[in-house]
């Protein structure tokens, strides 16, 4: 690891300001990825800008809308009982993420912020377009037992790693964003990018934007949701596959379906195709396969991942049929 300058702010603007005069600082708040990231030499900032004490913190409900601080512990909003009422699938997924010593750790700006644990990218001595741009994509022809089954281009096939935002972009949150030309909200699922040609850039942020909340519509998924995490061992590993399920059930009925994937993509990946075939039905397993193979148009495996291409639909109905048996 290098040596770098360190400078601790208290407020947002100080944040900006910090980031917008020197190219070669990072923020740092949990610091769970990127001290990862800096040990091996994939990032080499040469000044860290802690933002740990940023009041941004908060978890509050407005009139028509839910509101998470950037700076807000993945364990505090799974803990917190707002969430685990109003917006439980939320609460499941952070659950299912890391270690709850990680979870003690990182937070929600911060878990949306991190990079893929494609090892190609992580090992510096391996082409990866997304460390090294024009280098190459490792994966392509490599070991891609994890990697992308949808959206993926020949510049990179890595996911993207989080539970939390799978949640998120299926119950349409908004990224709060303040920067040098003021504050913009961001639909979840524009925030994050696919690679196409520029895979180095992981989401729509411009330089010097700092995530400051995360905001979610008041919805009627209270009790119809499930998040099911396919993984390699319970403990502490990256998904194979997720899917987070939010229905609204009326007279036996899904009136409202909400269906997200992880794993597969490198962005959490949403089933509105799925979601539209759904909404109106009653719930039933061949139902439910229908909606799985429709959710899977355009998947594509690269070899070592092309399990996933079963695994995929046979997850969609298997968490589609947890949700619904909740009475």
């Amino acid at each position: 690891m290098i040596n770098f300058d360190y400078l601790r702010v208290t407020t947002p603007k100080a944040a900006v300001d910090a980031i917008v005069t020197n190219r070669n600082a990072q923020w740092i708040a949990g610091g769970t990825n990127l001290i990862d990231l800096m040990k091996k030499g994939v990032v080499e900032p040469q000044k860290l800008v802690d933002i740990t004490n940023l009041p941004l913190k908060e978890i509050k409900k407005t009139s028509n809308k839910f509101s998470i601080g950037a700076m807000a512990l993945n364990s505090d909003v799974a803990d917190n009982e707002l969430v685990q009422k109003e917006y439980p699938l939320l609460s499941l997924a952070l659950k299912a993420g890391a270690s709850q010593q990680l979870r003690n750790m990182a937070t929600v700006g911060g878990n949306m912020m991190q990079r893929t644990r494609c090892p190609y990218f992580y090992n510096i001595d391996m082409p990866c377009n997304k460390r090294q741009p024009g280098s190459g994509c490792g994966a392509l022809k490599g070991f891609n037992r994890m990697h992308a089954i949808f959206g993926a281009s020949d510049k990179c096939i890595a996911v993207h790693p989080s539970d939390m935002c799978v949640a998120l972009v299926t119950l349409d949150a908004t990224v709060v964003v303040t920067g040098p030309k003021g504050e913009r909200r961001i639909p979840f699922q524009d925030f994050h990018r696919l690679p196409g040609e520029l895979p180095q850039k992981d989401n729509t942020l411009e330089r010097g934007e700092l995530i400051t909340a995360v905001e979610l519509p008041d919805q009627p998924f209270k009790k119809n949701v499930h998040y099911l995490k396919i993984r390699d061992r319970s403990s502490y590993a990256f998904a194979l596959v997720s899917v987070a399920v939010a229905i609204d059930m009326q007279n036996g009925k899904m009136n409202q379906v909400r269906l997200g994937m992880g794993g597969v993509a490198h962005k959490p990946w949403r089933l509105k195709e799925a979601e539209n075939f759904l909404t109106g039905k009653a719930p039933s397993e061949p139902v439910f396969r229908e909606a799985a193979k429709l959710a899977m148009r355009g998947a594509k495996g690269y070899g070592h991942n092309n399990f996933k291409l079963k695994l995929g639909p046979n997850t969609i109905v298997e968490a589609l049929i947890k949700a619904t048996a909740t009475s």
